[in-house]
């Protein structure tokens, strides 16, 4: 028997204007050596600049790089910059995050998280979300020592971003179902804890639905603390099974279909109506909390064709073969597809 064991982040930081004391946090972690910060674009302006005062007002020595998408080419380039003394900081959205947590992992040195969006869970998981020329696949990484997550500037992030991250998390209710279901019929193991976790970390959203509105500090650290919740659970399973089923799989045939995919969180979403309807669950409870956070419900309100639709379900089950789901070995027929999404009005 091989032991395993639970990354956690050291510290934990979810507060308005946090970002201000981030030299500070990274004396206390002892991260004061040389920081390279991984941003975007964007995210320069929104988070990195804010850090970059701070690590000065500290004196702590610090370079900085942008970087455009979550490739090989842009862990290498991050990579290169990286020496045994250096400590990454993430500044940005989910792209900037993952690049930082794999180049910084496989350079053997610390990562901070510091999200300006609360898009989706990968915040403070160990998993790595990375594109290649024809998919996009999940890797394992490391958790971030530490995560810095400035709830004002997570708020001033546009809505639809948060309301993504929403529907990351109610994905959780169907990634559940397809875990309990592999576990029964394929014997895989199971964590109970990462589970009941995880389930939490949704009912955080669909039970504050009400609360959840454009602009205001306190729904982005509702949604900030569902998403590290729902992290931990990924890290207590030591893999993405806690928030990641057929939902996930279908978003992922989405990405190999489009040119231009919609956001994750809401291609998780929509995927996640139709999922608990092939469970047998309360599929419309599930549409009304996406819709309650203004999340798409339907094809048409993301921009994809209703073809598209059915050749990611119909072809979802091949994405990832390892990982048992309610979509079975040999998936669903056209015609299946079709009725699927007709009767959850997706279509």
């Amino acid at each position: 028997m091989t032991n395993r064991k639970i990354q956690m982040p050291r510290e934990v930081y979810i507060d308005p204007g946090i970002i201000k004391d981030t030299g500070e946090i990274c004396r206390s972690l002892h991260l004061d050596n040389k920081i390279l910060i991984v941003t975007g674009d964007r995210t320069y302006d929104v988070g990195a600049k804010s850090v970059i005062e701070s690590l000065e007002k500290d004196n702590i020595d610090y370079d900085v790089i942008k970087v455009s998408n979550a490739s090989e080419d842009s862990i290498a380039e991050v990579e290169e910059l990286i020496t045994p003394d250096t400590a990454v900081l993430g500044v940005g959205g989910g792209k900037v995050i993952d690049v930082a947590k794999l180049s910084s992992f496989n350079q053997g040195v610390y990562f901070v998280s510091m999200p300006t969006t609360a898009s989706h869970d990968g915040i403070v998981s160990p998993m790595a979300s990375i594109k290649n020329p024809d998919t996009s696949i999940s890797v394992a990484a490391h958790s971030p020592i530490a995560v810095i997550a400035d709830s004002e500037v997570l708020a001033q992030s546009p809505f639809r971003l948060l309301a993504a991250g929403c529907a990351d998390l109610i994905a959780n209710f169907t990634a559940i179902k397809d875990w309990e279901l592999a576990h029964r019929l394929k014997n895989e193991s199971f964590s109970e804890s990462a589970a009941a976790l995880s389930i939490m970390s949704a009912h955080l959203i669909t039970d504050n639905i009400a609360n959840i509105k454009p602009n205001l500090e306190p729904s982005a650290r509702i949604v900030m603390k569902s998403l590290f919740s729902g992290g931990m659970a990924i890290s207590i399973a030591g893999s993405s099974r806690p928030a990641s089923g057929s939902e996930h799989l279908f978003s992922h045939a989405l990405d190999k279909i489009l040119d231009k995919p919609a956001l994750h969180g809401e291609q998780c979403g929509i995927g996640t109506i139709m999922m608990m309807y092939l469970h047998g669950g309360d599929w419309k409870a599930i549409r009304n909390s996406l819709k309650a956070v203004q999340a798409p419900t339907t094809a048409a309100e993301i921009g994809v064709a209703d073809e598209d639709i059915i050749d990611a379900l119909v072809m979802a089950h091949q994405i990832r073969p390892e990982r048992y789901t309610i979509l079975g070995d040999n998936g669903i027929s056209k015609d299946a597809a079709y009725e699927l999404a007709f009767k959850t009005e997706v279509i």
